[in-house]
């Protein structure tokens, strides 16, 4: 007597057919199926169409090679990849997209960091349907401008209908970002790094700045200087017999990412990687786009190695009043009278500048290496108040749409500088006429700023009052109310450092974001 049949492989049970009950089995090869035998036996069901189920069965295989496949993209490098453009992505980084985005980083963002040409890009188009590297870049770069606001309309008209769910320009950069880096990992471009590669998570940096996920920015601009540095970019050794516009772009970026690396030091207690190791690039490369305005931020930052950052982070002790003086002294002619840039870079390196100056009064300080009697004004308590003196003078004489572009970086800056000026303002007398125009005068004007930029829509608004409610004294406090001096609503044809086929409309500004608090410095004033 035959032995009865094993039991139906789970194919063969879900068809209702008769299976052989082998590994595989003749219907399974047949149909080009898996024969397992996974499922738990359950009754008996009403007969439906084969085909049908064959179909189903197929589509649910497919459905999980591909989830195989996504995983193994995204856990390993190399993995086979026959295009590089993504089906989510395919609508949304399109020609108009891009344009709208190039369009925006020369007008706006391209006096600061001059890290790509127009020619760079239109390369980058032409090859992301088959390289990975430049869709990566593309997207990121996208992603990037995105963030940053004043596209709304081009970004809008270049959102087809499938991706109208996608609320805001922050919504899609977001999703061009992710997507990025996603499909970043079907390529080595770790062990096989390019300056592309450097770019590309450079703007990474740049999106995760901007949503304020700052440990996930800091990763990325970490892997930027990794990569630079594998590249060979600190060694001037590596820039010979490189094709020049190859080696401009190169100095280029190395210079950029020495100066974001200082600032987001300062800001969030980080160490350096990148130090002065080659020479600038020339000022003069491009005469068509002039980056002298560039050459002047990486000078401003130049000054802050590892002895600053060091002392700055409390890992070193050997600081010393005239070295502070001395740089004190190198902030203030850093830069001159008379800027030869962009009104929107003059708004960047002014306000950077009177920065810097709070920081170092800030280690000095700390250090306690201040005096009420030092011959060095900088070297003494009420060095703020000139500080924001300064910084009011040149805010005065900046259109806002010239200050708005920079977003909240500009603000985190203002508001440092303020905070410092209410500490002093609290600690020391100030009935001295020598002072001219009041203390509460700068901080009126520079709260006044505070509150207008972005609509006064930032944290940094409450928190300041907060500072002046539970630091002034009650009369003192009730006076921060009005501007003092009044904010130039549209650039000025005199003001020496007005480019007016640059200028830009009021409505752009960034999003860049990376909060970070004035430490109280009361403890260390002298008892008045």
């Amino acid at each position: 007597m035959a032995s009865s049949t094993k039991r139906a492989c789970d194919a063969c049970h879900r068809r209702k057919v008769r299976c052989n009950g082998q590994q595989s089995c003749g219907n399974c090869l047949q149909a080009g199926l898996a024969c397992t035998y996974d499922a738990i036996p359950q009754k008996k069901g009403p007969k439906g169409s084969r085909a049908k189920v064959i179909s189903e069965l197929r589509l649910r295989e497919g459905q999980k090679k591909a989830e195989h496949r996504r995983q193994d993209s995204y856990f390993s490098y190399g993995s086979p990849t026959s295009s590089p453009s993504s089906p989510t992505l395919s609508g949304l980084l399109n020609h108009e997209l891009i344009d709208g985005c190039t369009d925006f980083y020369f007008a706006n963002m391209y006096p600061t960091m001059p890290i790509l040409h127009k020619e760079q890009i239109w390369r980058l188009v032409a090859d992301m349907d088959s390289s990975i590297e430049a869709y990566c870049l593309l997207c990121a770069f996208c992603a990037f401008m995105l963030i940053q606001p004043g596209m709304e309309t081009k970004a809008g008209q270049a959102i087809h209908t499938l991706e109208r769910s996608l609320a805001n320009n922050t919504s899609l950069g977001k999703t061009l970002l992710d997507g990025a880096l996603r499909r970043r990992k079907a390529y080595d471009y770790i062990e096989k790094p390019s300056v592309n590669a450097v770019l590309t998570s450079f703007f990474a940096f740049g999106c995760f700045f901007g949503l304020d996920k700052h440990n996930t920015a800091w990763f990325h601009l970490r892997e930027a200087t990794t990569l630079a540095q594998t590249i060979g970019m600190q060694d001037e050794k590596t820039y010979v017999g490189v094709d020049y516009a190859e080696s401009a772009r190169m100095r280029r970026v190395f210079w950029l990412l020495f100066v974001t690396e200082r600032a987001y030091a300062l800001q969030k207690h980080r160490p350096l990687t990148l130090h002065a190791t080659i020479e600038l690039p020339s000022a003069t490369e491009d005469p068509s786009r002039p980056i002298a305005g560039f050459l002047h931020l990486v000078n401003l930052y130049r000054p802050f190695d590892d002895t600053f950052i060091g002392l700055w982070n409390k890992s070193r002790t050997d600081c010393s009043t005239l070295w502070l003086a001395h740089l004190q002294q190198q902030l203030t002619q850093a830069l001159p009278a008379a800027l030869d840039c962009t009104e929107t870079q003059a708004a960047d390196l002014r306000t950077s500048q009177h920065w810097l100056r709070t920081i170092v009064w800030q280690l000095a300080i700390t250090n306690g290496f201040l005096s009420s009697t030092a011959s060095d004004s900088a070297m003494t308590f009420t060095y703020p108040i000139e500080i924001a003196k300064d910084l009011v003078v040149v805010t005065s004489q900046l259109s806002r749409q010239s200050m708005e572009v920079h977003g909240i970086g500009l603000i985190e800056k203002l508001f440092d500088v303020a905070c410092t000026l209410i500490d002093v303002m609290s600690c020391v007398p100030l009935e001295s006429p020598s002072f001219g125009v009041s203390p509460q005068d700068y901080l009126n004007h520079l709260v006044h700023l505070i509150s207008t930029l972005r609509g006064g829509d930032s944290r940094y608004l409450q928190l300041v009052f907060t500072k002046i409610r539970d630091t002034l004294p009650p009369h003192m406090a009730a006076s921060i109310t009005q501007p003092m001096i009044p904010i130039k609503a549209e650039p000025s044809p005199d003001t020496p450092f007005l480019h007016h086929a640059d200028s830009v409309s009021e409505n752009q500004s960034s999003n860049t974001s990376s909060p970070y608090s004035t430490p109280p410095f009361m403890q260390f004033f002298p008892p008045s």
